[in-house]
């Protein structure tokens, strides 16, 4: 694990005697496979057992959970990282009980995450950890440097995939990479718009199969979610 994940993740462990936020990284190797919709079902989920809930979007200009909820944000994560806003004043209120911050959705909004920002992003993360139950991270698609440091940190990982070739290539990319940064990294499969119980299984069957042969790691499944025909035209 390089330092900055280990500074990330000393600000974010959860073995404090104060009650804290379980945060929780949503991420995918390409975009397309259903990541955000299955990171707002999850908020969304958790606030109706009655958790409370704060969901990001860390797609930071080019985010889609205030259009899936059909809101309008005044104010984004961009406002925050520039120093322009509050992480409070950036929180706003979503369907269901969720709390959630904008990732933005024009490119003039479109933030880099670099070593400082991520830096800063986390450092302001206490405001919050004591307030809610479960910050849920919906990250945005391929990783880097900075936002590997995130995904180290969290207590936990989900890796969205679908059943096409291309998406089970990138997600095994994904884990892989995740991998060699941290052989522990906590990380679960979740397989997206299965089209069957059969081909969902078989799928999380396959990349555990691969994970095993060439990391040496096995690979936990939270399960698949089946393809609602529905649902594609949102």
């Amino acid at each position: 694990m390089n330092d900055q994940a280990e500074k990330l993740r000393n600000r974010l462990k959860m073995d404090t005697p104060v009650k804290e936020a379980k945060t929780l990284a949503v991420v995918s190797g390409k975009g397309g496979v259903g990541k955000s919709n299955f990171s707002l079902n999850f908020s969304i989920s958790l606030a109706q057992k009655g958790f409370k809930v704060l969901l990001f979007d860390l797609d930071i200009g080019m985010g889609n959970i205030e259009i899936l909820m059909g809101k309008n944000s005044s104010l984004s994560i961009a406002d925050f990282l520039s120093g322009k806003s509050s992480m409070e004043e950036v929180i706003f209120q979503g369907p269901h009980g969720v709390e959630y911050i904008s990732g933005g959705t024009g490119l003039s909004q479109l933030v880099r995450m670099d070593r400082d920002s991520v830096e800063y992003f986390t450092s302001s993360l206490s405001e919050v950890l004591r307030k809610y139950d479960y910050l849920i991270f919906d990250m945005g698609a391929g990783l880097n440097e900075e936002t590997l440091s995130i995904l180290l940190s969290v207590n936990e990982i989900f890796v969205i995939t679908t059943t096409e070739p291309t998406s089970l290539m990138d997600a095994y990319a994904t884990m892989k990479y995740i991998h060699l940064a941290d052989s522990e990294s906590p990380f679960y499969l979740v397989v997206n718009r299965a089209g069957s119980a059969k081909e969902g299984n078989d799928t999380m069957t396959r990349l555990e199969d691969v994970l095993v042969k060439f990391l040496g790691r096995t690979l936990p499944s939270l399960g698949y979610c089946q393809m609602i025909k529905q649902s594609r035209k949102l």
